[in-house]
């Protein structure tokens, strides 16, 4: 349901508690099992979600302990930044089925969902080429000198300097959109907002106390998108 949750130890347990966390974040606030934009949404996120795991389990299988919990030496600014991340996230869940599956503020047509369901395989799929490539993409910001931190500039990172939210915001609405709801892009709408000051932060710690990074950022000169930001 969140990034966090990506990066879970792939047991049967986690799975089994995500699966029910998100069935009742969508079917309650929904008040019915019968909404087939929340069950086909459910199922292509699970399918999204064990695609992930297999690929941060063959290329990075470290970020599973490493993403299980806000580690040792997180700034308390970051812990608040990344909570409020997750609080974001799960909230277009439930508004996504307070608006298409109860009460139907503003039904979408299906383009509109299918353009949810691009977004949300494009947003999944390249967080997690993200995560497959830094070793050190950790749920929060420090300089990781207890895992050798360095600066990561394959993949995704030739691109753009923070390919994981630039990949988180696609998938959020996405997430959305495939739910048919136009009011859960207002969550969205704020996640946008606070990973825009957590780039920002980040990139100041980043900066001050990673070697190289001052460098690749002039090599790397976009953030988020190419010739925008």
């Amino acid at each position: 349901m969140t990034q966090e949750h990506f990066a879970a130890a792939p047991s049967l347990r986690s799975l089994v508690i995500t699966i029910a966390v998100m069935v009742v974040a969508l079917f309650w606030p929904a008040g019915t099992l019968d909404w087939p934009r929340g069950w086909i949404f459910l199922v292509l996120f699970l399918v999204l979600t064990a695609i992930a795991l297999v690929w941060i389990w063959r290329t990075n299988p470290e970020l599973f302990a490493a993403r299980s919990r806000y580690q040792k030496g997180t700034k308390r600014w970051d812990a608040v930044v990344a909570t409020v991340t997750i609080i974001l996230f799960a909230a277009i869940l439930p508004v996504g089925a307070f608006d298409d599956g109860r009460f139907h503020w503003a039904p979408q047509p299906d383009w509109v969902v299918l353009l949810g369901y691009l977004l949300l395989t494009v947003g999944y799929l390249g967080l997690t080429w993200a995560q497959s490539v830094n070793r050190h993409f950790e749920p929060t910001v420090r300089i990781q000198t207890d895992r050798g931190h360095k600066v990561i500039d394959s993949g995704p990172y030739a691109v753009i300097r923070h390919p994981g939210y630039a990949f988180a915001i696609v998938l959020a609405a996405g997430m959305a959109l495939s739910l048919g709801s136009l009011y859960a892009l207002i969550p969205v709408g704020l996640l946008v907002v606070t990973l825009f000051g957590r780039t920002l932060g980040e990139e100041a710690e980043l900066r001050k106390g990673l070697q190289g990074y001052a460098e690749y950022m002039a090599r790397v000169r976009w953030r988020w998108i190419p010739s925008v930001w």
